[in-house]
């Protein structure tokens, strides 16, 4: 199979360079300015997280406007903000048998894509890595996500269940290096990301720290108060969370010793801007559609709209 990885961030770099390191045909399709980097310096998978040596490789790139597809698989791994430019250069990779596996954060991508591609196009995908780019460009591993994998992805089809498509990529996919499931139901897996990283986003956003900053400070309620309207948003769209997975998300949140904060916390520090609107945006506006309260995520998606008016002023 061609796979295209869009972008070579900490996500891309990471699931598209073990790829490539498996053997799979991998290119990556990025910005010029990547591109220089990556054939300067190569691109390096390194950290303690690795759990041994550092891996490099020299990826096979390509630019905006190069694409030579069709592709079997695109692995779209950007951020929400440059995903109606992605679409666009991404375009002449999509054929009649091609499938888009989107790593982004929320759902609102989902439709983006429909709206460009057609339905069918797009599976739905979940990646868990802790990692980064650091000062170098290098992807940094900062830990594994769990005692048995350093990442993992989750993919399936929209529609649920399985097919033989899906079946066919979780193959091609597996045994590079981190863990894959098919999941039967994707949407469900999404939806209980999507109310983790909302309420962890919203936490270490508002309290400007990081998740055990915030307990030792005496808020270790506003963690869980927090998941309570997220997993209320998603019970109401028909993708409710487990028990299980609503009791390790709690307990992730009330660790005094955590030093966990979120991306949309990272950015708003370093003054950058954020995924506010696609993860805390879009879900208190579905949460308004389905009749429920968030206030407190609503405060939350409120301080980053401020970030934002202020970035946009200069």
């Amino acid at each position: 199979m061609r796979i295209l990885v869009v972008g070579a961030g900490a996500t891309g770099g990471f699931f598209g360079g073990r790829l490539a390191l498996a053997g799979r045909d991998v290119t990556f399709l990025v910005r010029p300015g990547r591109a220089a980097a990556l054939r300067e310096r190569g691109l390096r998978i390194v950290g303690a997280g690795l759990g041994g040596p550092e891996q490099e490789l020299r990826p096979r790139l390509v630019l905006p406007g190069e694409v030579d597809g069709p592709y079997d698989v695109v692995l779209l791994s950007v951020k929400a903000g440059a995903l109606a430019q992605s679409l666009e250069d991404v375009a002449p990779a999509v054929g009649p048998g091609t499938v888009i596996v989107p790593f982004l954060n929320g759902m609102a991508h989902l439709a983006a894509i429909e709206r460009r591609f057609g339905p069918d196009v797009a599976l739905g995908g979940m990646v868990r890595v802790a990692g980064t780019l650091d000062d170098d460009g290098d992807v940094r591993v900062l830990s594994r996500v769990s005692e048995s994998v350093i990442a993992d992805m989750t993919l399936g089809e929209l529609a649920g269940g399985t097919s033989a498509r899906i079946e066919r990529i979780g193959k091609e996919l597996s045994d590079a290096g981190f863990g894959v499931v098919v999941s039967p139901d994707i949407l469900g897996v999404m939806w209980g990301k999507w109310a983790f990283i909302s309420a962890l986003g919203a936490l270490t956003t508002l309290m400007r720290g990081s998740v055990g900053e915030v307990v030792r400070a005496g808020g270790g309620w506003l963690g869980p108060a927090l998941l309570t309207e997220a997993a209320a948003v998603a019970a109401a769209a028909g993708h409710p969370l487990t028990d299980t997975l609503r009791e390790r998300i709690a307990a992730s949140l009330t660790r005094a010793d955590s030093p966990d904060t979120a991306s949309l916390y990272r950015d708003t520090a370093a003054g950058r801007p954020t995924e506010g609107e696609h993860i805390l945006g879009d879900l208190t506006a579905r949460a308004r559609e389905l009749g429920v309260d968030t206030p407190l995520l609503d405060l939350a998606a409120l301080q980053l709209r401020v970030h934002g008016l202020r970035l946009a002023a200069g």
